[in-house]
């Protein structure tokens, strides 16, 4: 299954790293098993994750709360945040300490989601749209440069048929039973097929081109810059 939020994300993480210079400071923040870091290396990377949930994690430089990371203020060039602000309890004191870390001028690379599954838990707190997002940078002294969709609309379609496919009950109780329960249930039945090629068939659509012109995204991304 193609999923067009991952490709998406990679190729905004390769953007980021393609506009730092040699030798750039970058702080991974929230970097969990630090899937971009292959990109960053002609830079100085750093990590910084809390390690408190039980996944794996890859090498972190950084073990900390993201709330009081301990290194000098003005220090990195760009920091990354993606798909991390949905696990913070206080988004706010996380992000005036990333401005406290950067450097003026340096920007934040950052991504989360809108419209996403409870997932970590309990560590996800929140979701944010497009306003929640300018108002949170902007209270903690950034200037949001560029704020965009992660993926079209299209990718966030094939999510949710994945979903459905894998998680409608095929049960008629399910369905508060009776004739409506059973119909129900056969219909979810003879549908998994098609919920599973449309998603794989929008998520490579959604790849090639990005609708943006209606309905929502999963997520949204964009740069954010210390003055």
């Amino acid at each position: 299954m193609v999923n067009s939020s991952r490709v998406h994300l990679d190729n905004f993480m390769r953007a980021a790293a393609c506009s730092m210079a040699p030798q750039a400071k970058v702080l991974d923040a929230g970097a969990g098993i630090a899937p971009y870091r292959h990109y960053f290396s002609h830079t100085c990377y750093e990590s910084a994750d809390f390690c408190q949930v039980q996944k794996d994690y890859g090498k972190i430089t950084h073990v900390c709360d993201l709330s009081a990371i301990p290194v000098p203020a003005d220090r990195y060039d760009v920091i990354l945040l993606t798909q991390v602000i949905e696990h913070l309890p206080d988004p706010n004191g996380v992000l005036c300490e990333l401005y406290r870390i950067l450097k003026p001028g340096g920007r934040l690379w950052f991504s989360g989601p809108l419209f996403y599954p409870e997932h970590e838990q309990p560590y996800d707190f929140q979701r944010f749209t497009q306003f929640g997002f300018k108002r949170l940078f902007t209270t903690a002294g950034f200037q949001v440069e560029k704020l965009e969709w992660l993926e079209g609309y299209a990718g966030t379609v094939s999510f949710q048929l994945r979903l459905a496919g894998q998680l409608l009950p095929g049960s008629p109780a399910a369905y508060g039973g009776g004739l409506v329960g059973v119909a129900s249930a056969i219909g979810v039945a003879a549908m998994r097929p098609a919920f599973a090629t449309l998603a794989w068939l929008l998520a490579a659509a959604d790849v090639r081109r990005k609708w943006t012109e209606s309905g929502y995204c999963k997520n949204y991304c964009g740069i954010a810059r210390k003055p």
